[in-house]
Formats: C-alpha cells, sequence, structure tokens
C-alpha cells in the first residue's frame, strides 16, 4: 500500500509558525526600529520593490540576500543583526546591536540605516524607535534613569513577565524623529525572554500607529458625514411633511444612499484593520504580564486613557456610518411603498374611469347595432321589393301592399342575424 500524500501546503503552512522566532538578546544592547508604509493602497503594493530595498541595504553591508518571494529575514549585517518583516500594509526593519551608547537614544545609532537608502524607500516611514536594553542596578537607579530619559507627563512604566524587567516609554516622538523605549533586564532574564519584550514593544508601537490611521480616517470624513446626517434628516423631514413631490424627495434619498456607499466602500478596509490593530495591541500588552512600578501608570492604563477613547471614536463612526446607510435605506423603502400606494390608487381610479368608458362604449356600440338594423333592413326591404314588383302587377296587389308585407320578416331576419353574429363574437 502506497504511503499517504501529503498536502501540498502542510510543510510550509507549519514552517510558517516557526518562521519569525523572537531575537535572543543580552543586555545590554540596542535595538533601532523602523516601519514602512505605501501611501496609498499599501495592502496591494508591488512586494518586490520591498525586497528590492531590503536587498540593497544588505549590500551595502555584503550581507547575504533573501530568498525570492520571502516575507521575513532574519540576517548579521555588519557587526549589527537585521530582523526583516513584510506585513499586510507595510515593513518592518529592526536591527539589534550589542551595548549601549554613553549618550542615552543616541541619534547616531540610527546611522545603521543610511540617509540616502531611506530617501529610496519604497513607502514612507509610519514610525520608528530606538530601545535601550540595560541591565538592573537599583530600583532608585531604574527611576532615575526614566525620569531623565521620558516625560514624566505621559510616560508609561511596569513590571513584566514576573519581574524579568521594567519596561518604559512615553509615546513621544523625540527631536531626532522617533520614539523611546527603555527595558531594565534583571539578572536572572534569559536572552530569549529579552528578545520577547523588546519585539512586544515593537509591535505595540507599530498596531498602535497603524490602528491610528483609522481615527485619521475618521476626522477627515466627520465633515462628509455631518453634511449628509443633515441632508438625509432634511429629506426624512420633507417626506413626513409631504411639502416636497414624491419623485424629488427619493432622487435625494438615492444620492445620499450612495454617497453612503461610497463611505462604506472607501473605509471598510481601514475600519477592518484598526480593529485588527487594536486587538492585537492589547494582546501584546496582556503578554507583557504587567505589574506597577514606583506607582506610574502602566501600558495598559495609558491605553485606556489615550489610546481607547481614539478607538471608540473609530467604532462609533463606524457605527453611525452603518446607521445612516441603513436609515437612508428604510427611508427610501418607505418612500417607495409611498409612491406604489399612490401609484395604486391612481391605477386604481384609471381603471374605473376605463371600466366606466368601456361601459358607454358598449351601450354606443349596442345603440350603432339597432341604428345597423334598421339600415341593413331599410335596403334589404327595398332590394325584396324590386324583387316583388312584378308578382304584385300579377297579383293585383299594390308596391306598397308589398312593401309592407316584407318589412316585418326582413327586420326580423336582419335582427336574427346581428343577435347570432354578436354571440359568436363574444
Amino acid at each position: 500500500m502506497p504511503p499517504i500524500t501529503d498536502h501540498p501546503l502542510r510543510y510550509e503552512l507549519t514552517n510558517e509558525l516557526h518562521a519569525r522566532p523572537f531575537p535572543t538578546l543580552a543586555a545590554p544592547c540596542t535595538a533601532i526600529y523602523l516601519a514602512v508604509k505605501r501611501e496609498q493602497d499599501a495592502a496591494k503594493r508591488d512586494r518586490a520593490a520591498d525586497l528590492a530595498h531590503l536587498t540593497a541595504l544588505l549590500d551595502r553591508y555584503g550581507a547575504k540576500h533573501p530568498r525570492p518571494g520571502a516575507t521575513h529575514y532574519f540576517g548579521e549585517i555588519g557587526r549589527h543583526r537585521l530582523k526583516w518583516e513584510s506585513h499586510t500594509e507595510m515593513v518592518t526593519y529592526t536591527v539589534f546591536s550589542e551595548g549601549v551608547s554613553e549618550r542615552p537614544f543616541d541619534p547616531a545609532d540610527f546611522d545603521v540605516f543610511p540617509d540616502e537608502w531611506l530617501a529610496e524607500a519604497p513607502g514612507q516611514r509610519i514610525t520608528s524607535a530606538m530601545i535601550r536594553v540595560v541591565p538592573w542596578e537599583s530600583r532608585e537607579g531604574a527611576r532615575t534613569d526614566i525620569d531623565r530619559w521620558f516625560v514624566p507627563e505621559s510616560v508609561a512604566v511596569a513590571r513584566v513577565l514576573d519581574d524579568a524587567g521594567v519596561i518604559a516609554g512615553d509615546f513621544r516622538i523625540d527631536p531626532a524623529g522617533h520614539l523611546r523605549f527603555s527595558l531594565h533586564v534583571a539578572p536572572e532574564t534569559g536572552q530569549r525572554r529579552i528578545g520577547r519584550i523588546v519585539q512586544r514593544l515593537c509591535e505595540i508601537e507599530t498596531y498602535k500607529t497603524m490602528s491610528m490611521l483609522g481615527f485619521a480616517r475618521v476626522r477627515e470624513m466627520s465633515r462628509q458625514m455631518g453634511e449628509t446626517d443633515s441632508r438625509l434628516s432634511r429629506l426624512v423631514g420633507d417626506m413626513t411633511a409631504g411639502s416636497q413631490p414624491a419623485e424629488d424627495t427619493l432622487d435625494g434619498l438615492l444620492e445620499v444612499s450612495a454617497e453612503l456607499e461610497a463611505l462604506v466602500a472607501k473605509s471598510s478596509f481601514r475600519f477592518g484593520a484598526t480593529a485588527a490593530y487594536e486587538q492585537i495591541v492589547h494582546q501584546r500588552i496582556g503578554a507583557l504580564r504587567e505589574e506597577r512600578f514606583n506607582g506610574r501608570q502602566t501600558f495598559y492604563e495609558f491605553m485606556m486613557r489615550r489610546y481607547d477613547p481614539a478607538m471608540r471614536t473609530v467604532t462609533a463612526t463606524k457605527d453611525r456610518l452603518k446607521a445612516m446607510s441603513d436609515r437612508a435605506m428604510r427611508a427610501g423603502d418607505l418612500l417607495r411603498t409611498g409612491v406604489d400606494v399612490e401609484r395604486s390608487a391612481q391605477n386604481q381610479s384609471l381603471l374605473e374611469s376605463m371600466d366606466r368608458r368601456a361601459d358607454l362604449q358598449l351601450r354606443l356600440q349596442r345603440t350603432v347595432e339597432g341604428l345597423s338594423v334598421v339600415a341593413i333592413s331599410y335596403y334589404a326591404v327595398s332590394l325584396a321589393g324590386y324583387l316583388l314588383y312584378p308578382v304584385a302587377g300579377v297579383m293585383g296587389v299594390s308596391k306598397g301592399m308589398i312593401t309592407a308585407a316584407v318589412t316585418l320578416p326582413v327586420v326580423a331576419a336582419v335582427w336574427w342575424m346581428v343577435q347570432r353574429i354578436r354571440r359568436k363574437l363574444h
């Protein structure tokens, strides 16, 4: 018996789960992160251009190339390690370097990405970050570093993964154009765990920024939606008051419905992506298992206060847009029903009028039939008289008597023939 045949995608699908492992990092180290996105239709972009751009960076360091059609890459570039990933709407570059710069978050660390190479990127920077990983020395030392590196008003701090380390970040863009995060690592924390924490920080920042694109779309749509909502309310009011012809109101409702459907089509992908990105942000924060440090707000609390309201605005706008579309559809259905009822009444009146006309026509037809009997009888009597006049001379009867004698039988015969013809037709 031959062995069972594997599905052609079995190994590819299984290996995909292991294709993007967490980096292994040792403190102290630095992570430089960059996410690039096309401005329009990023999900439909030419991914070959992304690979070509990655290859150009690898060539600058003499590193090996990724395989054709790759969606991820991990390799050495000089004294650094590069992790590259292609996502639905963006590509991300993460460079890991041993040690930290003397100046915290030194912009020179970002020079691992040459300026001319950045200028040729097939897209725009959606976010970039610098993550400083240092060994834990003391609680006071970590608190001093956090106070010195971040804006106190918005900094979020938490102990993560059962005291594996303390993460911090203020989610602000520094003068060099990057966000800053720090990780103070406990002595017993393993290198893989350090890599997971750094990866989570990058993902939280990336998906937070990507989901905020939905909020930007909502702000763009708000004015148009307000105007459309006002027009819809006015049309519904006209429909209720009957102040405008139904056909004009229906045309207006159809125009509003078309505008709303265009808005839905234009924003559906962004709304769906925003919901997915928001869920990933909360999942990544939840995976860190945060605990409060030094009375500071955690990442979860920061997101709850500053990020979640924006996401709720996106959700509310999505629901409002759907409600407006349904409202316009219902109003159109009601108006069409009213128009149909009105037209049915008009048709009923028309049918009654046609019935009256048909009755009049029938009466007229019967009158004409009666007149036709007289006319036909007249000509028939005349013809019969011409036939019987010679007989009248022989019989000694006057022409008038002959005419009178044949008139009644002729009229009766003509009437009988007309009635018979009418019965056959009906």
